[in-house]
């Protein structure tokens, strides 16, 4: 075995490599503590002017190590430790470096994140609170600035102009939630220059384990509610059905395409009041005047949905079996409600989401130190590529580490608990007490105050208290009771006197379902070789005990006649537990790679649509996207109406000229006889020129700075109204795909071959609108790209309140015959809008 242990333990290989290249930093720590500071800070644009002429960032390690470390002693009085400079290399090498409570993680990150903001490209340094946050930012930052680089800390409360400044920083600190916000909100910007992050470089994240694998099942959600009013919908819904068949608009049975004619868009403009429907102004009304159009001319009660306690619920086509949960996008499901009469239900909608796993596996380079990651090394390698290497601790940890206590209820439990604290208490010997929930950090508080017994309760609520508490935890005769989480991040240094009373000790009052938790609370206790005692508390009645068959020994006990004050100490029974907890955990990283397949779907389509999106935000010029879109189309249709494999009797050209004359061009500009004796190809071709030859006149009319800007407004829209209605449609899919495995079907199958179509049909569906906006609308001089919905963040970590965003401010555009708002009772032409 002690053979196989060597071959097989990749850890103890990696440590002897780090080992060694830590030697290599130790051997010229004298030559580097001879440099005067200014010759120290000349170090690090020495490193830069080498990074640029070509050597890597592992060439420097070693010499940019000693330079932090020199640093690190004359701004902080602290000098790592070898073990600590392993830790660093680590780091820098995109792995996880598990070091113990009090080993000085926050040092140990200095030196990896150093050497990799020499590049230019931006390090983020990833913490779990804003607290922790400003206070490392401000610390570190010390050591940063001495030695020439910059440090930024992105906050919540920040404008656009202070995030981007803090991103253009060497090294930006700030929380994950902060920096994944940024990221969605980068990518619904109007204008390039709205950005504040920069591509994604390299990311050290504090405490690893509870970013990237407790919160990795939380996505973060920018919701918004579109601009869309119910009454739109009932107002679309009665003009729609004055219309005539033929004579207002086109309805071709084959394709379910649905036009109004030159007659029908007359109409609309007479029944709204307005001068041109195609005007970009107009966008919204014109789309619920089409969705208004389509349920009540294709779609058809009883077949394709029906009506059930109020709501629709759509039919599948194929199997006939009702689709639950289930809604049309694009607003066709509100105008099929509106034409039945039931009540529309307004759209709170999601307008960009993603989740942690996949927002930091955009990162080219990803790192992270934590006390505890062992126990997850199967999940961090499978799903971010990250190997964990467990360092050693600076000295031998000496905390005395006991067998659980375990006792037949939960009352005998929490007396013996509370005995034990009252014990400690007497003779001066701080204690930490670990909960997992807070109603039992309440319930201990209550039983102490009994007692008599003063105490601190921490439960995660107020950061930089929580902070204060933990600090003064190890003084003598304190006693806090904390969450297992409250207080991450903080060290607890003892008090005078408290080592000669057996240092913290430390006692759970029950197993959390993961082992790394209890692992994090043992390690509070006894950092730097300090002495220290560990105690966990169990009961047959704890819920994991409850999970995994305590019957038996529940039985056992009660046969041998134990009450509840005899408690039994047995391996057997801890072994038990820790194979309960293996289970749990097995479970919840099943749990969090479906989670991730399901987020893969969308991960892809987000990355297509953020960086067509980039292209239009950064090109000066997108005619040929434009008219490419219209190309295509045009083919489209003409395939559907002309489809090849049909005899040409068949085609239906008129069908084909109703969309020209519907979506591109005007009344008359192209005619059947026109398409006759044409194939498919010349057809379009046909269309694609006139199409071409109106552009031209339109980029006649007006600057070719105005037409570019039109180009990217229509464009802009186009997308981004799309997108959003499709992360809905999404949502909405995959709430009820999981029924699909009752039809012995794979749902994540499902989900991937349903996303890809709806992907698709959106696609499609941009170009459509892109085209007809592109060629139809008309183009004012006060042209300005607006939000499609308003967007706030929603913070998981704030039980799902809206953190709301400063809201962009749209200037209002008043159409030519509206009445002027400086209240002249004038038309707005005639008044403050002559000459514009």
């Amino acid at each position: 075995m002690g053979i196989l242990n060597k071959v097989f333990d990749l850890n103890k290989r990696e440590l002897k490599r780090l080992d060694k290249l830590a030697a290599k930093i130790d051997a010229i720590a004298s030559e580097t503590e001879r440099l005067t500071d200014e010759q120290l800070r000349e170090k690090t644009e020495e490193f830069k002017a080498r990074y640029q002429k070509g050597e890597t960032l592992d060439d420097l390690l070693v010499e940019a190590f000693a330079v932090v470390r020199e640093g690190a002693r004359r701004v902080l009085g602290l000098y790592p430790y070898h073990v600590q400079l392993m830790g660093g290399i680590s780091l820098h090498e995109g792995n996880i470096s598990e070091m113990k409570t009090g080993e000085g993680k926050t040092l140990t990150a200095t030196m990896p994140v150093y050497l990799n903001a020499l590049s230019g490209k931006g390090v983020h340094v990833v913490t779990v609170n804003e607290y922790l946050a400003s206070r490392d930012a401000t610390e570190m930052g010390q050591l940063y600035e001495f030695l020439g680089l910059t440090v930024g800390l992105n906050l919540n409360s920040m404008d656009k102009d202070e995030k981007q400044a803090a991103y253009a920083c060497d090294i930006t600190y700030g929380t994950n939630n902060e920096f994944g916000f940024d990221y969605l909100r980068d990518n619904m910007v109007l204008y390039k220059e709205q950005k504040v992050q920069r591509p994604l470089y390299f990311a050290v994240i504090d405490e690893v384990d509870s970013i990237l694998i407790d919160e990795a099942r939380t996505p973060l959600i920018i919701s918004g509610s579109a601009q869309k009013s119910t009454v739109l919908y009932m107002q679309a819904n009665a003009f729609v059905r004055t219309l005539t068949k033929d004579v207002d608009y086109t309805y071709d049975e084959k394709t379910k395409a649905v036009m109004l004619t030159e007659e029908g868009i007359s109409k609309s403009e007479k029944a709204f009041g307005i001068e041109n429907l195609f005007d970009i102004s107009h966008v919204t009304l014109n789309h619920h005047i089409n969705q208004a159009l389509k349920a009540i001319v294709t779609m058809h009660l009883d077949v394709d949905y029906v009506v059930q306690d109020g709501e629709i619920v759509i039919v599948d086509q194929f199997t006939g079996r009702l689709m639950k949960g289930r809604r049309y996008s694009e607003g066709l499901h509100q105008a099929i409600e509106a034409k039945e009469g039931v009540e529309i239900q307004n759209e709170s909608m999601t307008m960009a989401t993603i989740t942690f796993q996949n927002y930091f596996r955009m990162y080219e380079k990803l790192s992270g130190m934590t006390g505890t990651a062992k126990t997850e090394e199967e999940e961090f390698r499978n799903i971010y590529n990250m190997n964990v290497i467990v360092i050693p601790t600076n000295r031998p940890i000496t905390r005395d580490d006991r067998a659980d206590l375990i006792y037949a209820s939960m009352e005998g439990k929490f007396r013996a608990v509370v005995e034990d604290i009252a014990e400690r208490h007497q003779k001066g010997q701080p204690v930490l007490v670990g909960t997992v929930a807070i109603e039992t950090s309440e319930l201990i508080s209550r039983l102490l105050l009994k007692k008599g017994v003063r105490h601190n309760v921490l439960n995660a609520k107020n950061h930089a208290r929580e902070a204060e508490i933990i600090l003064e935890a190890g003084q003598a005769g304190a006693v806090t009771i904390a969450t297992n989480m409250a207080g991450r991040g903080t060290d607890i240094k003892l008090g005078e006197g408290v080592k000669e009373l057996g240092g913290l000790a430390v006692i759970g009052t029950e197993r959390h379902e993961s082992r790394r938790i209890d692992n994090q609370l043992r390690g509070r206790s006894g950092r730097q070789g300090d002495p220290g005692i560990t105690q966990f508390y169990l009961s047959m009645e704890d819920e994991l005990m409850r999970r995994f068959g305590s019957d038996n020994m529940k039985a056992m006990m009660q046969k041998l006649g134990m009450d509840d004050t005899q408690p039994i100490q047995s391996k057997m029974v801890s072994r038990a537990v820790e194979s309960a907890q293996k289970r749990v955990e097995g479970n919840n990283f099943d749990a969090r790679k479906q989670l991730l397949q399901y987020d893969d779907v969308l991960r892809q389509q987000r990355e297509i649509i953020y960086t067509q999106r980039d292209e239009v935000l950064e090109s000066e010029n997108l005619r040929e996207i434009v008219q490419n879109m219209i190309l295509r189309s045009i083919q489209r249709h003409v395939d559907v109406n002309a489809p090849g494999q049909a005899d040409e009797e068949e085609w239906n050209l008129k069908g084909i000229v109703d969309f020209a004359h519907a979506n591109l061009l005007g009344e008359g500009d192209v005619t059947v006889d026109d398409l006759r004796g044409k194939d498919q190809e010349e057809i379009v071709e046909f269309i694609f020129a006139k199409c071409k030859e109106h552009y031209e006149e339109k980029e006649q009319i007006l600057s070719s700075e105005q037409m570019r800007e039109f180009e990217k407004v229509v464009t802009l829209r186009a997308v981004d109204s799309k997108w959003i209605d499709h992360i809905d449609a999404m949502d909405q899919l995959r709430q009820g795909i999981h029924l699909r495995a009752y039809g012995q079907t794979d749902p994540l199958r499902e989900y991937q071959h349903e996303g890809l179509a709806m992907f698709e049909a959106m696609v499609e569906s941009i170009e459509d609108e892109a085209a007809m906006y592109i060629m139809k609308a008309e183009i004012r001089n006060n042209l300005e790209r607006q939000e499609v919905a308003q967007g706030h963040a929603v913070n998981p970590k704030e039980d799902g309140e809206a953190v709301k965003k400063k809201p962009k401010v749209n200037k209002e555009n008043v159409g030519r015959n509206d009445p002027c708002p400086c209240g002249s009772g004038k038309k707005y032409k005639n008044c403050h809008g002559a000459g514009k």
